[in-house]
């Protein structure tokens, strides 16, 4: 049985369960398309069932159109004071569902999670060419906490 954490018209959001798993890993593929889809299945296997992770999944007509991936981080985030904090890991909504309210909805479940795991912060990161990102954050009620830039170099 699902268990629906919100209902938004003809969108459900809901906590995945296992048998989930591989509508999480497409949408994350589209998200990430430099992966696997079958270690996807098996990395959202995972975290489904880890007690500090959690994959929401919105589906509308039993097709999935969108998906967050949240973890609690302990060790030390970016603009952060407490611990543990629930991270946002990624987030993806269709194209065509886009702009109806749907990731700001999956983020209110993902923050909802991370308050019943005793967090009070909740946190999220892009990268600085992703301009897309940075608008939809800072429309979710992000704000920035630093921006940095990582470097390598081969030894």
């Amino acid at each position: 049985m699902l268990s629906s954490l919100e209902n938004g018209g003809d969108n459900m959001i809901q906590k995945a369960m296992v048998q989930q798993a591989k509508d999480a890993a497409e949408l994350a593929l589209l998200l990430w398309p430099e992966n696997e889809l079958e270690m996807f299945i098996q990395e959202m296997t995972e975290l489904i069932n880890h007690p500090d992770a959690v994959i929401m999944l919105v589906y509308k007509n039993d097709e999935a159109i969108g998906f967050a991936q949240c973890q609690l981080r302990r060790d030390y985030v970016e603009g952060t004071i407490t611990s543990p904090v629930g991270y946002l890991e990624g987030l993806y909504v269709k194209e065509s569902f886009r702009k109806q309210g749907i990731a700001k909805r999956i983020i209110r479940a993902c923050e909802e999670w991370a308050k019943t795991k005793g967090c009070q912060e909740f946190a999220s990161d892009c990268e600085l060419t992703n301009e897309d990102s940075m608008k939809m954050h800072m429309r979710l009620g992000f704000h920035e906490a630093n921006r940095i830039i990582c470097f390598t170099k081969q030894l």
